[in-house]
């Protein structure tokens, strides 16, 4: 049986995002080949369950940034199986000549005012998008200390606005204490131009007067294969 809506907002599961620069396709041996790179991501994505983690998903980030090349992208109960697969992974052949440029970890907590509002990553059988975002972001210094009523307020504004893109999955957890920044959040969609129109549409609210951060923003394409993970590495 399913979780209830209800389960699901008050369960606590970790989540990260880890994104790598390729430095190399070379091994000790000689080339890396995409062959041996399938063999290896086969064997740490086994892995990475055994640890308690969830694969994700690895994306294409190369191009937006010049430092981003691979994310890889999990959720475990626990956070310490995140770290554990994360070590599974940059000690295999496929992670070996990859250099990890910007990581960040969150976890979903209740939220303050849409007690049901969850991630789309913990709601069973929701299908990945082809297209994600990542960004930390950290509010205004006097935001928590508005009167409830006032920040419940711009908080609804902006979930109405956000409400004009059901074809975009949401993704935001807590990150206090887990890094810089105060949340963490994702948005998803199967044209990458969704994401650009919802985020501009989103600037227009009350709320925008109360951040203080929202970089860096990573963004890439889903690789539906480990084939197409290797074809990246190799």
């Amino acid at each position: 049986m399913s979780p209830t809506p209800e389960e699901i907002a008050t369960t606590t599961r970790y989540t990260s995002y880890t994104v790598f620069r390729r430095i190399s396709g070379l091994t000790e041996d000689g080339d890396l080949t995409q062959e041996a790179c399938v063999t290896a991501l086969e064997e740490v994505t086994q892995l990475i369950e055994a640890e308690g983690a969830e694969l994700l998903g690895f994306y294409d980030v190369s191009g937006f940034r010049a430092d981003d090349d691979l994310m890889l992208w999990l959720a475990a109960d626990e956070p310490a199986a995140l770290q554990s697969a994360l070590r599974e992974f940059e000690r295999s052949v496929a992670g070996t000549w990859l250099n990890r440029e910007w990581a960040a970890v969150g976890v979903h907590r209740l939220a303050e005012f849409a007690k049901g509002h969850v991630p789309s990553f913990m709601v069973p059988g929701t299908e990945r998008k082809q297209w994600i975002t990542v960004y930390p972001f950290v509010r205004s210094y006097d935001w928590y200390l508005l009167e409830d009523d006032e920040r419940n307020r711009m908080l609804r504004e902006h979930g109405m606005l956000g409400r004009d893109f059901p074809q975009v999955n949401a993704n935001t957890v807590a990150a206090f204490a887990l890094g810089d920044y105060e949340w963490l959040l994702s948005f998803e969609a199967d044209d990458l131009h969704d994401l650009v129109d919802m985020m501009r549409h989103l600037r227009y609210s009350d709320a925008r007067l109360h951040v203080r951060d929202e970089l860096p923003f990573h963004t890439g394409r889903r690789l539906n294969s480990l084939a197409d993970v290797a074809a990246l590495l190799a």
